[in-house]
């Protein structure tokens, strides 16, 4: 079956994709995402849901997806987009699934689904979920942004400055940065590599940095040199570009996370001088975000702010209280705020959100 390429809405609403083989109920959530304000695409199966996402004009915020559908099922969507769409890396995608068995769960989990939604349907939960899924991915792409806006006014600041030691300066500060970072001159050749990228790029990860920064294996190796080249490429076009990569890593563990940025060089500039950033990001890692500045982007209170660490750290609510030498109804008290402040309505909401800031926030104390 053909496709044109489909038009997104002309207005800012949030563009939701649904995968659901019964037709009644797809109806059903597709009217009720329509009444709540999104723009929504539907499909029958899973080959329908992908040749959407291909004809579309551009991606959808979020998926929400049957487990079991004829052909291919949700699962295998799932690790299609994975694999083959690394552009969607940190889009939502929400099961629907009328399962029970916990390990149906942990599968779907381990290929990188977001959240899941039992049948039949609970239509304010699930349009609670795909609100609160979609304002966490405008906070960390917000988080990002500003992380790019850091990242580009340092690089003007190399620029600038003309001395060893105002270089050296500037280098220093992006240590603070935290995904990890390597900067490359327009041959490919490693100027410098901040503190988090020497910890990844390692044996273990499949990464090793010399004179280049290389992968081991064939595959991963092509695919890290055509990610690179195709940033360098960009930099001598003058080009702002950003190519995306996941990369296996032995073991069972998550894919590491790269992006190449590419930054534009004038003609005639200095060979030298830094033609493409690289951002490397374990999802495995999970640095401690400090309490103040968790206090700082949501307005907390000292106590809302360890209440919060104290819930990512997997302590229970009565554990809690005792740590804290307060009331178990206190501390629910103090949730029932913290729910409130950071547009979250369960626990696993509120710890996958304190969490997230801790990937985007590299601050050590001391």
């Amino acid at each position: 079956m053909s496709m044109s390429i489909i038009k997104p809405p002309t207005d800012a609403r949030p563009l939701v994709l649904c995968a659901e083989d019964h037709g009644e109920l797809r109806l059903d959530i597709c009217d009720e995402l329509r009444e709540a304000g999104y723009a929504v695409i539907e499909a029958a199966d899973g080959d329908e849901a992908l040749e959407q996402i291909d004809n579309l004009a551009a991606p959808p915020d979020l998926i929400l997806c049957d487990i079991n559908m004829p052909g291919r099922n949700g699962y295998q969507v799932l690790e299609t987009l994975r694999d083959d769409y690394p552009s969607l890396a940190d889009m939502p995608f929400v099961f629907l699934t009328a399962l029970s068995d916990s390990r149906d769960v942990i599968d779907g989990k381990r290929l990188g689904a977001d959240d899941y939604l039992s049948k039949p349907i609970d239509y304010d939960l699930m349009l609670a979920t795909v609100e609160a899924r979609l304002r966490q991915v405008r906070r960390i792409r917000e988080q990002t942004n500003r992380e790019f806006d850091t990242l580009r006014q340092a690089m003007n600041e190399l620029r600038r400055k003309a001395s060893r030691q105002g270089f050296e300066s500037t280098l220093r500060a992006l240590d603070l940065v935290s995904p990890g970072l390597v900067l490359i001159d327009e041959n490919g050749h490693a100027l410098f590599a901040n503190r988090q990228a020497r910890q990844l790029i390692c044996q273990a990860n499949g990464l090793r940095l010399e004179r280049t920064l290389t992968a081991f294996g064939g595959d991963r190796a092509r695919e890290l040199r055509g990610t690179l080249r195709t940033a360098l490429k960009a930099s001598q076009a003058g080009e702002e570009t950003v190519s995306c990569l996941r990369l296996a890593r032995p073991g069972e563990r998550r894919d590491l996370l790269v992006l190449a940025c590419s930054l534009p060089k004038a003609q005639g500039s200095d060979p030298s001088e830094p033609a493409a950033v690289i951002l490397l990001a374990d999802p495995e890692q999970r640095a401690r975000l400090p309490q103040q500045v968790l206090a700082n982007l949501f307005g907390l209170t000292p106590t809302e702010a360890r209440i919060a660490l104290a819930l990512a750290e997997g302590k229970r609510s009565e554990d809690i209280a005792a740590q804290l030498s307060i009331a178990a109804t206190t501390v629910a008290f103090h949730l029932r705020n913290l729910f409130q402040k950071t547009d979250t309505h369960r626990q696993a909401d509120l710890i996958a959100l304190v969490l997230s800031g801790a990937m985007s926030v590299s601050l050590e104390e001391d």
